[in-house]
C-alpha cells in the first residue's frame, strides 16, 4: 500500500461560511484552524497547504465563557517601555474582528505554512463582506 502525499496547486480549495453569532471562541477557533490546515481531508499533508478558505461574519456577536469579557487581558508590546493591554470586552468594542484571528492564528502551527494558512481567513464584524463571488458555502461549526 503507498501512502498519498498532495503536491502543491494539486487540492482544490473551497470556501466557506460561517456564523459567529453566540459562538464560544475558543471551540470556534479550533474547528476554524482545522480547516485552515486541512485536517478536515482524507488528503491532508502536513508540509502542504491543503486547507480551504474561511469566511467568519458577525464576530461582534461571538461568546465568553464566564466573566472572560472582563477578565481575559490582551497584551502587546509597541516598542516602548511596558506593555498595552486591554480587557476582552474592550477589544469586542474596537476591533471584534482581532478575537477570532488572534485566537485562530495561536491554534495553527509555528512556521511558515501557517502564514499562508491565516491569509486564508477573512473576518468581518457585521453581516456583509466582499466574497460573494467566491460563493462560500454555509458551514456550522462550533455547535456546542
Amino acid at each position: 500500500m503507498k501512502s498519498y502525499m498532495a503536491k502543491p496547486g494539486e487540492v482544490a480549495q473551497n470556501w466557506w461560511l460561517v456564523d459567529a453569532s453566540d459562538k464560544v471562541v475558543g471551540r470556534l477557533a479550533s474547528e476554524i484552524a482545522m480547516i485552515l490546515m486541512g485536517k478536515h481531508r482524507p488528503t491532508y499533508t502536513p508540509h502542504v497547504d491543503t486547507g480551504d478558505y474561511v469566511v467568519v461574519i458577525n464576530a461582534e456577536k461571538v461568546a465568553f465563557t464566564g466573566n472572560k469579557w472582563e477578565q481575559k487581558k490582551y497584551n502587546w508590546y509597541t516598542g516602548y517601555m511596558g506593555l498595552r493591554s486591554e480587557s476582552a470586552g474592550d477589544r469586542r468594542d474596537r476591533r471584534p474582528e482581532k478575537i477570532i484571528e488572534e485566537a485562530v492564528r495561536r491554534m495553527l502551527p509555528k512556521n511558515k505554512l501557517a502564514v499562508k494558512m491565516l491569509d486564508k481567513l477573512k473576518v468581518y464584524a457585521g453581516s456583509e463582506h466582499p466574497h460573494a463571488a467566491q460563493m462560500p458555502e454555509p458551514k456550522e461549526l462550533a455547535a456546542s
